[in-house]
């Protein structure tokens, strides 16, 4: 690991280099690429230099501890008693900096949410995990923009497409895709009958076109009225969009926007990001165990977590994690839940890995 890391600094120094080059200077082009990597290596290199700094002062505290004077030796194994967890710490850190980044991280994202099994109940449940993750984007201050909305008779939602732009938001959100489980007592029970709903959730990393070309000559558009509200726009407008791509059989509806231009244009961004996320899979399967050696398989088929109301417990089925309060993490709290899973995920790929 270390001489890897030697590398990594070195590449780093001479990154420093050539950002003080005229030629470099005059290319602005260049001057921001390489800013950028070696922005990226600043963390790996702090850590290299706070882990240098702390094994000398343990190697100092070592020797100490041949001194003739108790009271030396004394502060010498104080000294490695408080050395040596940080030692780890920072060890443990480099390893995770050195794994491979998952490309999509830095991505925004488009979160689509179905209700499963349970009707009406499965639709409010879908309703409420939208209000989670509106809530989570405002703790984040990043921003959020429906696409797409088809809502049932009970005010849940059928399906909501929406996307969330902002730092990291691919990094914290894509351990959410899979079946999300309620347990609870409808207010439309009489006999107070717990009943079992699910929704779907699935995280799609946003590309653009350089990420994933569409081919057009694939793809089915049909335009149609927007149902729901909207007077009499709704009657005399064909503004809804239906976008199917006839080899997988993806297909993407918009139809919130008054604008057909504005809903082909949101329905071309869920569909790129869907057909990127097909494409991803199939380089995922055929490296076995390469990057979902996270926590479970991610498949939206996957039940992963399951929120218990009766008991005020949440259950995440991946890691085994037993939490509660209910109302904080349906309020947006929902980082406990997010890091364990990450953890979890870290520390299989460095036990999977030679760093």
């Amino acid at each position: 690991m270390l001489q890897r890391i030697n590398e990594l600094v070195t590449h780093y120094e001479y990154l420093g280099s050539q950002l003080a080059d005229p030629e470099v200077l005059a290319d602005h082009k260049k001057i921001r690429d390489i800013s950028q990597e070696r922005s990226g290596l600043e963390t790996i290199v702090n850590n290299y230099h706070r882990l240098m700094s702390v094994q000398a002062a343990l190697d100092d505290a070592r020797l100490m501890l041949r001194d003739d004077d108790e009271d030396v030796r004394e502060f010498a194994r104080s000294e490695i008693d408080t050395l040596d967890p940080e030692y780890v710490e920072i060890e443990y850190e480099l390893k995770l900096s050195l794994l491979p980044k998952d490309p999509s991280d830095s991505k925004d994202v488009i979160m689509e949410i179905r209700a499963g099994a349970g009707g009406d109940e499965a639709g409010l449940f879908a309703h409420d995990l939208y209000r989670m993750y509106q809530r989570y984007a405002e703790r984040h201050r990043w921003q959020i923009s429906v696409l797409n909305t088809s809502a049932n008779d009970a005010g849940g939602f059928r399906e909501i497409t929406f996307e969330l732009a902002g730092d990291g938001v691919y990094s914290r959100l894509k351990y959410e895709s899979g079946v999300h489980r309620v347990q609870r007592v409808p207010d439309t029970e009489t006999q107070g009958r717990i009943h079992t709903s699910t929704a779907t959730v699935a995280v799609l990393a946003q590309v653009d076109e350089v990420d994933m070309e569409i081919n057009w000559d694939e793809v089915r558009i049909d335009t149609y009225r927007a149902g729901g509200a909207g007077g009499q726009h709704v009657n005399k407008t064909s503004s809804a969009v239906r976008f199917t791509h006839e080899p997988t059989g993806i297909v993407v509806t918009c139809q919130d926007e008054r604008s057909q231009l504005k809903n082909r244009a949101k329905a071309e961004t869920v569909l790129r990001a869907r057909l990127y996320e097909v494409e991803q899979e199939k380089i995922i399967s055929k490296q076995a165990s390469a990057r979902r050696l996270q926590v479970g398989s991610g498949d939206r088929s996957e039940k992963i977590r399951t929120y218990n109301f009766p008991q005020d417990r949440i259950t995440d089925h991946r890691i085994s994690l037993t939490t509660h309060g209910i109302p904080k993490v349906l309020d947006g709290e929902i980082d406990v839940l997010i890091d364990a899973v990450a953890s979890e995920e870290e520390a299989r790929a460095l036990m999977a890995t030679d760093v």
